[in-house]
């Protein structure tokens, strides 16, 4: 609860988070692979819907904080309008709405990432477990080696190893990295 609240700054957010994580961990608790704690498994989701949090509030604008409370400034302009559109009129570069990815490219993009998925599973234990602790759960190389017990070479080896033979598997597919960005 410490690190969301410490994150969000906010603690009606950080609390959300929280329990989501919880609730997402709990659902899904059938998937959990043992490939890491369960605890850094939990930490991951909660880190997940922390960023996911932190995104919509940036994408977002909080439309009863723009309006003055009889809905205009000094000049009879919405604080609203000012904040989304130009003086000419149109879309301000912040506030314009990004186009929509083809469905092709999400079909693309969701068949690539089953794939990808499959071919983690299928990396021996040792190998998979370095990948995921470094690409994934974004850990530093010395604490993936001081978890696992292993010396910075034979870390980077088995992290060479997992990104090789996940382009590999991934290439016999037929799929290339270009297939993930549509």
């Amino acid at each position: 609860m410490r690190f969301a609240k410490l994150q969000l700054r906010d603690d009606h957010l950080a609390e959300d988070a929280v329990q989501d994580s919880l609730v997402a961990a709990y659902a899904q608790s059938h998937e959990f692979a043992g490939r890491a704690q369960h605890k850094t498994w939990v930490f991951a989701i909660l880190r997940n819907k922390l960023i996911d949090t932190m995104r919509a509030r940036r994408r977002t604008v909080n439309a009863s904080s723009l309006e003055t409370p009889d809905g205009a400034d000094a000049n009879g302009e919405s604080v609203f309008d000012r904040e989304l559109f130009g003086d000419n009129g149109h879309w301000a570069e912040h506030a314009r709405p990004k186009p929509w990815p083809r469905p092709e490219a999400i079909v693309a993009r969701q068949q690539f990432w089953t794939m990808f998925d499959w071919c983690l599973n299928e990396l021996p234990e040792a190998i998979g477990r370095v990948f995921a602790m470094r690409e994934l759960l974004d850990m530093e190389m010395a604490e993936i080696c001081g978890e696992l017990e292993l010396n910075a070479n034979h870390c980077s080896v088995l992290l060479y190893r997992a990104r090789l033979r996940l382009r590999t598997c991934l290439s016999t597919k037929g799929l290339e990295s270009a297939d993930a960005t549509g």
